[in-house]
């Protein structure tokens, strides 16, 4: 059943809270004030948007807030179909255009600009609303379907692909943020494990889907259908919640300030220019793209790492990242984040884990899926049963992993009896690679890694939301999502720098006579790999070239992972059950 409000905070939250009120709070800027149903004003330390969030909360009935939760649960199970459907399409349109080994670079690219944008679009929704949100992110996703479905060149699906991430990346965020207003703390866990739940059945329904699409009606359908169908779906849940904030309005919840800013056109701009910290979005979303874009530019440039642009841009973007945090600290009068969270151990920690465990995750995990089809001789359907063990796994793990914060009261320690299964999990895959060992043990890896995987995820979102406080979620998820981006870019580049220094150079090395002068061919397309059967002398070099491949990949995944004991050492063990829940949040 749903409660209203938890525990009282302790002392020292409180404490955390009260500083928010004085730094963040000002009700000059602000042209909104929060009720509650009684006509008593609360006192919100949020933006606009923050607080048109909170009024929608207060309105919720029972029936409305499971009605939205039930479509929070449908939009979910689209994405995740069409994801896992497309993870298992990617590489062959890669190789369509004989290009295969631009699958790190195209991921690098997408991985950068989806974690980036979230910063200004989590500005946008503490300003505006939610739902403003949502459709930017929403039309970024169909925009990236749609261009999938008509490219004819890998320029073009280079470009959908960075639409598609930060699309979907930012749907998925965006409903996180949503659940996040209307719950507490010690629910938050489970109610973000049950959203992620579609990913056990999709799992398997996803690869099943895109072998059918490449049997039937092509690739481009795998992509063109869901640009059809995602809109749909996401209609109900805009307009359930517009129609609970128009009755926010109605009921006297949500009220102007004033009946009219009495801004001028220009003072409007620099309202709005300093209510956005542009200067600082500005500083953190350049700084951290010069910073990510050579480890996608390095491996095709002459001299790698030693270019002067690269150099150049690697330098120039360390230097804004500083000039990021001195402007916060000192000149930004509405900071992106309050600058004692910037520097909370916390906040710190449950940032540089997910920068960890992705690194180690893309390290290997961009050439698994041909791998799984060479090596293995797997198909398509069953190579991304085995590729998706991750998501079914780490999905229905995580329904475990909130029952257990509910009831314990405590993330921490789960976070920290995680991270051995972690890097033992992708230990393993050092030395079970290889084809003589058997799928079966490549499989049990895989399990020992999405358990962790699932847990960690959990308890570090759990970790800065617990940090920062509800006024906060928003900004602080996105700086989570651009630290696991910035991870994924570094894993990314990693894996594509081994790849092309191993696979290639043990094609050419080892191709019988009669093929080698097929290697650049073979290196470049899965379904050139394909065509050798198994057992055929081509084919065994090409098996033994993903497996001298993957080896270097998996040790470097491993050796990083050591780190995140570290990280998670740096949490407060905050007692979930002593947060109240945001204003107007009812909770189970």
């Amino acid at each position: 059943m749903f409660l209203s409000g938890a525990g009282a905070e302790p002392e020292h939250d409180q404490k955390t809270y009260n500083h928010d009120v004085h730094e963040d709070f000002n009700p000059v800027t602000s042209d909104t004030v929060l009720k509650d149903q009684e006509g008593h004003a609360i006192n919100s330390t949020g933006q606009d948007g923050v607080k048109k969030a909170q009024a929608t909360t207060i309105v919720w009935s029972r029936n409305a807030l499971l009605v939205v939760y039930a479509l929070i649960f449908l939009i979910f199970f689209i994405n995740s179909f069409q994801q896992q459907t497309s993870n298992n399409l990617v590489v062959y349109v890669t190789s369509s255009f004989t290009q295969v080994y631009l699958i790190p670079t195209v991921g690098i690219v997408s991985t950068i600009v989806a974690g980036v944008i979230k910063l200004p679009v989590a500005k946008l929704m503490d300003i505006f609303g939610r739902p403003q949100g949502y459709v930017f992110m929403l039309t970024c996703a169909v925009l990236g379907l749609v261009l999938m479905a008509a490219c004819n060149n890998i320029t073009t699906y280079a470009a959908a692909q960075v639409f598609y991430w930060v699309g979907f990346n930012g749907i998925g965020y965006v409903l996180d943020v949503f659940i996040a207003d209307t719950s507490s703390l010690q629910w938050r866990a489970l109610l973000f494990a049950f959203t992620t739940s579609p990913y056990i059945a999709t799992t398997f329904a996803g690869p099943a889907a895109a072998q059918s699409f490449l049997r039937t009606s092509g690739w481009r359908w795998g992509y063109g259908v869901y640009a059809i169908l995602v809109p749909v779906i996401s209609a109900p849940f805009l307009a359930v919640f517009w129609y609970n904030q128009r009755l926010a309005r109605k009921q006297g919840i949500l009220v102007p300030a004033r009946e009219a800013s009495g801004r001028t056109w220009t003072q409007s701009l620099v309202h709005y220019f300093i209510e956005f910290d542009f200067i600082g979005i500005l500083l953190i979303c350049a700084g951290f793209s010069l910073f990510l874009l050579p480890f996608s530019l390095a491996t095709s440039s002459a001299q790698q790492w030693r270019s002067g642009h690269i150099i150049a841009m690697l330098a120039v973007g360390v230097v804004l990242l500083i000039a990021f945090g001195v402007w916060e600290k000192f000149f930004a009068k509405k900071p992106f984040l309050p600058f004692h969270y910037l520097t909370d151990r916390t906040v710190l920690g449950s940032c540089l884990l997910p920068m960890t465990t992705w690194i180690s995750f893309y390290c290997w995990d961009g050439y698994f899926n041909p791998y799984l089809q060479t090596v293995h001789n797997l198909s398509v359907t069953n190579a991304g049963y085995v590729a998706n063990i991750y998501n079914l796994g780490s999905c229905f793990w995580a329904l475990i992993v909130g029952v257990l914060i509910r009831y314990s009261g405590r993330f921490k320690w789960i976070a920290l009896a995680a991270v051995p299964f972690e890097i033992l999990g992708t230990g393993l895959m050092i030395h079970f690679r290889e084809a003589s060992y058997g799928i079966g043990y490549v499989v049990m890896t895989q399990i020992f890694i999405a358990f962790a995987g699932g847990t960690l995820v959990i308890c570090q979102e759990i970790a800065i939301m617990a940090a920062v406080g509800p006024a906060n979620i928003a900004v602080a998820l996105a700086l989570q999502g651009l630290f696991a981006s910035v991870g994924g870019a570094i894993g990314s580049s990693i894996s594509g720098a081994i790849w092309t220094n191993t696979f290639y150079k043990y094609l050419v090395a080892n191709l019988p006579q009669e093929t080698v002068a097929n290697a650049t061919v073979i290196y470049s397309s899965i379904t050139s790999q394909l065509l050798y059967p198994p057992g055929d002398p081509t084919r065994i070099v090409i098996d033994e070239g993903y497996v001298y491949a993957q080896q270097y990949m998996c040790i470097a995944g491993t050796a990083i992972l050591s780190l995140c004991f570290i990280w998670v050492l740096m949490w407060k063990d905050y007692q979930v059950k002593d947060f109240k829940a945001p204003p107007g949040a009812k909770v189970f």
